[in-house]
C-alpha cells in the first residue's frame, strides 16, 4: 500500500487514550468512542473525524447517587436506531450478594448524549451478563449479543449468547440461544482460572455473518481476538480454525489486544478494527489504551483477518480530508 502523507502510530491521539473496550460509531461525518474508562463513574465520551485525532466530549453516562448500579460500569456501546442513540453497559446490581452484574439500556437525541437510564436492568435471565452488543441485520430485525459471566469450579467464564429482540428494543424476543465458550486451544491457555469468550462484535460481509470476540482474561497477556462466521444472526457459529486473528506480539511491543468494535473508513472502503491493549506491555494491568488497525474480510467465505497490531507508522484512513491511499 503507498502511503499517504499523514501516518498514525498506535496507540492513536497525541496522548493515548485510557479506556478499555472502545466501541467507536459514525455518524453524520463523525467518529464518536466510548468505553471503560471510570468504572466507578460512568462512561466519557470522545469525537474525530478521521480516527485518529481525539477530542474528548465529556459524560455519555454518569452513575446517580440512586442508580441501579454501583461499580463495575464496563463496556458501553452505542447503536443508533429510528432516530434516536441507545447506549448499552454493563454494571453491579446494588445492594445484591453474592455480586451480580447485568446490562443497562439508555437512550439519547444526540451521539454525545447525556444517555438517560431507559429500562434498568434491561432483562434479568438468571445470571450475570455482561458486554452487551446491538446488531441490526439488513432488514431492520435487532439482535442483542452478551456475555454470560460466572464462576464455577474454582475457574471463572464467558459464554456468548445471542437473541432477537423487540422493535423499541426493550425486550428479548424468546430465550437466549447459547451461542460458543472457550473450547480452542489458544482460549483456554490459562484454563485453571478463566474460561471465557466475551465481547461480541458482529457484521454482515457478502451473505455471511462475522463475529469478532475476545477470550482469556483482559488482564493477562494471552488475551486476544478471535472470529467466527454464520448463516444467521443466531448460529450456528463456527470459529476460525486459523484464531486467534490477533494476539499480543511482544515484538512490536503490543500485549493482551481485545474487545473490539469495527467501523468503516470515512469513504467506506476499508474497515478498521478499533481494540484495546495494555497500557504497559511488560506489566499487563487494567490499564489499556486505543489501538486501530485494518480489518479485511473475504466476502466469499465471511473470514475476517486483521493487519495488526502494528506500533509502525500507518496510512491515515483513506477519505479523510479528500486524501487517500491507493491500496
Amino acid at each position: 500500500m503507498a502511503l499517504t502523507s499523514r501516518t498514525y502510530v498506535n496507540p492513536v491521539g497525541a496522548k493515548p487514550i485510557v479506556m478499555g473496550d472502545p466501541f467507536a460509531w459514525q455518524h453524520a461525518g463523525n467518529y464518536y468512542l466510548t468505553g471503560t474508562t471510570d468504572p466507578e463513574a460512568g462512561f466519557r465520551g470522545y469525537r474525530s473525524a478521521n480516527l485518529v485525532d481525539w477530542t474528548e466530549t465529556g459524560w455519555l453516562w454518569r452513575r446517580q447517587p440512586d442508580s441501579w448500579v454501583d461499580g463495575r460500569l464496563w463496556a458501553p456501546e452505542v447503536c443508533a436506531w429510528r432516530g434516536k442513540f441507545y447506549l448499552t453497559y454493563s454494571g453491579t446490581l446494588r445492594g445484591v450478594a453474592p455480586m451480580r452484574m447485568l446490562m443497562g439500556l439508555a437512550v439519547s437525541d444526540h451521539p454525545e448524549g447525556p444517555y438517560r437510564d431507559l429500562r434498568t436492568p434491561w432483562f434479568d435471565p438468571g445470571y450475570s451478563t455482561i458486554d452487551g452488543h446491538l446488531f441490526i441485520d439488513d432488514d431492520d430485525t435487532p439482535y442483542l449479543y452478551f456475555s454470560r459471566n460466572g464462576s464455577r469450579d474454582g475457574y471463572d467464564y464467558g459464554i456468548l449468547y445471542g437473541v432477537r429482540l423487540s422493535e423499541d428494543l426493550l425486550t428479548p424476543v424468546g430465550e437466549p440461544i447459547r451461542l460458543m465458550e472457550a473450547d480452542q486451544p489458544w482460549e483456554t491457555e490459562i484454563r485453571d482460572w478463566n474460561r471465557c469468550n466475551e465481547g461480541a462484535a458482529v457484521i454482515r460481509v457478502g451473505s455471511h455473518y462475522a463475529m469478532t470476540y475476545s477470550a482469556n482474561h483482559y488482564m493477562h497477556a494471552s488475551y486476544g481476538i478471535g472470529a467466527a462466521t454464520a448463516p444467521h444472526p443466531l448460529g450456528p457459529w463456527t470459529k476460525d480454525p486459523a484464531n486467534p486473528i490477533v494476539s499480543s506480539d511482544p515484538a512490536v511491543g503490543a500485549s493482551g489486544p481485545g474487545h473490539n468494535s469495527i467501523v468503516w473508513s470515512p469513504d467506506r472502503s476499508e474497515r478498521f478494527m478499533v481494540y484495546h491493549a495494555h497500557a504497559d506491555p511488560t506489566q499487563p494491568s487494567d490499564r489499556r489504551v486505543v489501538y486501530i488497525d485494518r480489518l479485511d474480510s473475504d466476502p466469499d467465505t465471511g473470514r475476517l483477518s486483521l493487519r495488526g497490531p502494528t506500533r509502525s507508522p500507518q496510512a491515515w484512513p483513506r477519505g479523510v480530508g479528500g486524501e487517500v491511499s491507493a491500496g
